[in-house]
C-alpha cells in the first residue's frame, strides 16, 4: 500500500505530462517513502517543468543523499556501541 506522500508524487508527476509508466517508476518503486517522495515533491513544486533527463537526476540525488544518512546513522550506531565497550568492557 503506498503512502499518501506517494500517490501525491505520482498525481502531480502525472499532471505535469510524464509518461505513465516512468511516474509509476518514479512514485512507487524509487520514490516510495514519505521522505524521498516529500523531497521529489519540493523539487517539482519549485521547476516549473524539468526535463525527464533533469528529473532522473533529482530522483537519483535524492536517492543518494538518502543513502548518505542511512551510513551515517549506521556508523553512529556502530560507534556508539564501541563507546559502550570502551567504558565497560566487553
Amino acid at each position: 500500500m503506498a503512502s499518501e506522500k506517494t500517490e501525491e508524487l505520482y498525481q502531480v508527476l502525472m499532471e505535469k505530462g510524464y509518461p505513465q509508466g516512468l511516474c509509476s517508476e518514479i512514485a512507487y518503486k524509487y520514490m516510495n517513502t514519505d521522505y524521498t517522495a516529500t523531497r521529489m515533491l519540493g523539487y517539482l513544486y519549485r521547476v516549473s517543468d524539468p526535463r525527464v533527463e533533469d528529473l532522473v537526476d533529482e530522483m537519483l540525488a535524492i536517492l543518494a543523499d538518502r543513502q548518505q544518512m542511512i551510513q551515517k546513522k549506521e556508523m553512529e550506531q556502530a560507534q556508539a556501541v564501541i563507546n559502550d565497550i570502551y567504558e565497560n568492557g566487553l
